[in-house]
């Protein structure tokens, strides 16, 4: 799992270490990603299935992407498809995805960089294996987020944001022993690249076996924890977790996890992505690729896609519509 890494974590800026005034979150919930498939057939676990959807919010759906090793000719992606309400967030750890939108955003997605695309008014978009990596096969491994926008901001004009992997802001725990991305939001006086509609914060970390985070994390924001790989302990007082779970927090000032002394041989640390937001606290009603406030907007949504008012596929288009 290379994503964005540093030889020596000992370089980095340290995370102020946690005081006896410090309010750990309790975990609430704990839940299993089942595994499905999305788009022409690859392969997913849908992290927030069996979650409450006031427990998620400002968020509303992730898939993590594999982790697959593909043969050459099997790495799939999606067809060209709309968008309408909210931002999709779309962050590789290995492999790379090619992105395509309606707007003139695109490029390639690898190894820890991310793209961030608000699809706001209405957009289209493609993401696929480029035609090198469908040719070689190759390991694939990322995540899919979905954030939604509060009614106000529905409407907004779509932007596409592209943050390499080295935008990313990098921490680490007092003694070393955890790598923090920081990807979007403010995180212990750090704030990672991306630019939110939604305030949310968003980071990778990586925890060596043995060692313990205390991410400060925002007492007005919701705290969710998935485990990309690994096994370990979470919350106040601690619980078991292992790859695929998700864990839901109650309130606090900090969020706080261990790595087991002892992880598998092919994922040697403990590997999580933390997000949380300030919930938007509004109706949300939603469907297939659409995210809106009432029945009667996803009908609109629906009637302007198909009337061509999400946008065009540009005649230099990837794939095939």
């Amino acid at each position: 799992m290379p994503a964005v890494t540093v030889p020596d974590t000992l370089v980095l800026p340290r995370i102020l270490a946690a005081t006896a005034e410090t309010a750990l979150r309790p975990v609430t919930g704990v839940t299993e990603a089942p595994a499905g498939f999305e788009g022409e057939g690859f392969p997913v676990h849908r992290a927030f299935a069996g979650v409450a959807m006031e427990e998620l919010d400002p968020f509303i759906h992730m898939d993590q992407m594999g982790e697959v090793e593909y043969a050459p000719g099997e790495p799939k992606g999606t067809p060209w498809h709309p968008h309408r309400g909210f931002e999709t967030v779309t962050y590789m750890i290995d492999g790379t995805f090619q992105h395509q939108d309606s707007i003139g955003g695109g490029g390639l997605i690898t190894n820890g960089s991310t793209q961030w695309m608000t699809a706001g008014s209405g957009i289209l978009h493609i993401e696929r294996p480029p035609e090198q990596l469908i040719a070689s096969g190759g390991l694939f491994h990322g995540i899919q987020l979905w954030v939604n926008l509060p009614a106000s901001l529905k409407m907004t004009d779509p932007r596409y944001q592209d943050l390499e992997a080295g935008d990313s802001e990098l921490l680490t725990s007092p003694d070393g022993g955890a790598l923090v991305r920081v990807i979007a939001g403010d995180v212990a006086g750090h704030r990672g690249p991306g630019s939110t509609h939604t305030p949310i914060s968003l980071v990778h970390a990586t925890v060596q076996p043995g060692a313990e985070l205390v991410l400060p994390w925002p007492a007005d924001y919701n705290a969710l924890v998935y485990v990309l790989s690994g096994r370990g302990t979470i919350g106040q007082p601690a619980r078991p977790i292992h790859s695929g779970q998700l864990a839901v927090h109650g309130r606090g000032d900090a969020i706080t996890l261990r790595a087991d002394t002892t992880q598998e041989a092919r994922h040697p640390a403990l590997d999580v992505l933390v997000l949380g937001g300030r919930p938007i606290r509004e109706p949300v009603a939603t469907h297939g690729p659409f995210v809106m406030n009432t029945r009667a907007e996803l009908i609109q949504a629906f009637e302007d896609y198909e009337a061509g008012r999400l946008g065009t596929v540009p005649a230099d288009h990837i794939g095939h519509a």
